[in-house]
């Protein structure tokens, strides 16, 4: 084949081979290549799984280092001079794209989207905003593979087919002007995922990769993270509106468990006893509970405290203490979360609790009967 213009050959080759030798490098600084985590499954046979590399999202990812190596800045200013390039870039980067340079990169703010399709839930085709962006939607036939065409093979099982994975989680969001780094999409997906296990109890799970989008065009494939991407066991379960509503409110408060050490090992603990059975998930319920509500005090002081927070008679909250003392129930405890979450500070609820104990004041408000009095 002739080469019609030497000067770009060599300048693009340059900095094809410059490019592979600095991702090299990044390997072994220890930089990691991103793996997704897929499970081939087939009738009446053992499940196989595969490790499959995202060496594109890892290119994507060190995409602002290599753009500022020296060979770059010579394969661009090669394109430039070079008129027929421009038709190729305008191909590339769509209808309404400018000739290639740097402003396209570095314009007047951005707009960011990602998506991974959600299975164990169903909406009924509904769409549910989850507040700053963040929503879940009905899949569009093929929208993910007309513009990531490895998407299908990225995909759950029988995604699109079964009811309870028919839907994707998409977040949008506009980024600043002179913003070099995207959302953490995989750290807020994981978040909805736990809000919705928290709100619902439903076998919940996004992934295993998200698909992120700049300006309406391909930018990377992530991998959402592991407790997120797994399925715990279940039948899958409805979000209607109340449910939808009570995730939208924990989502944001979430982030508490950011300064409160004892409430993130708290929801932790909780959010992997839902992949284990037996003894090791009494454990960890225990050990949840024991976090969230019992301080200096142990178990039993937790157990009681848990009954006042959740019972309204006392005949309630004797049976709540039983159901939480010894093997605490998983789904009081998954109560107990959220309404130490929606009540915001747990250290003064404690104290609030034990005031109540004691007879100085009444039992905090349930969040549950707060909701249910304003429908």
């Amino acid at each position: 084949m002739i080469v019609r213009a030497p000067q770009l050959h060599e300048s693009l080759r340059a900095f094809a081979l410059g490019s592979f030798r600095a991702l090299l490098q990044e390997l072994e600084r220890g930089a990691d290549l991103p793996f997704a985590f897929e499970e081939h499954s087939s009738y009446d046979r053992p499940a196989l799984y595969e490790y499959r590399p995202l060496v594109k999202p890892f290119i994507e990812a060190h995409a602002h280092t290599l753009r500022r190596r020296p060979d770059a800045e010579l394969a661009v200013d090669e394109l430039r001079r070079e008129p027929a390039a421009a038709i190729f870039a305008r191909a590339h980067a769509g209808p309404r794209a400018t000739p290639p340079s740097e402003s396209s990169l570095f314009g007047e703010g951005h707009q960011y989207g990602a998506i991974a399709p959600v299975i164990g839930i169903t909406t009924g085709g509904a769409t549910i905003e989850l507040g700053n962006g963040i929503r879940i939607r009905a899949a569009g036939t093929g929208e993910l593979a007309k513009l990531w065409p490895e998407a299908n093979g990225l995909l759950p099982t029988d995604f699109g087919r079964e009811p309870d994975r028919l839907s994707v989680l998409e977040l949008e969001r506009s980024l600043e002007p002179g913003a070099t780094d995207p959302p953490d999409a995989p750290g807020e997906f994981a978040d909805v995922v736990t809000a919705i296990r928290l709100a619902t109890a439903a076998p919940v799970a996004a992934g295993p990769v998200l698909f992120e989008r700049l300006d309406w065009r391909p930018y990377g494939i992530r991998p959402v993270l592991p407790i997120a991407a797994t399925q715990p066991s279940g039948e899958p379960t409805r979000l209607d509106s109340f449910r939808a509503g009570l995730a939208a409110d924990l989502l944001p408060r979430l982030a508490l468990a950011d300064e409160d050490r004892e409430l993130g090992e708290a929801l932790d603990r909780w959010e992997l006893s839902l992949f284990q059975d037996g003894p090791f998930q009494t454990e960890q319920l225990r050990e949840s509970l024991a976090a969230l509500l019992g301080g200096s005090d142990g178990l039993w002081a937790a157990a009681v405290r848990g009954a006042i927070l959740l019972g309204d008679t006392p005949r309630a909250r004797a049976e709540l203490q039983d159901r939480l003392a010894g093997d605490p129930e998983a789904d009081v405890i998954r109560r107990a979360l959220v309404e130490t979450l929606m009540h915001g500070d747990r250290v003064q609820l404690v104290a609030s609790l034990d005031e109540s104990i004691l007879g100085l004041r009444a039992p905090p408000p349930s969040y549950f009967a707060a909701r249910a009095a304003t429908g």
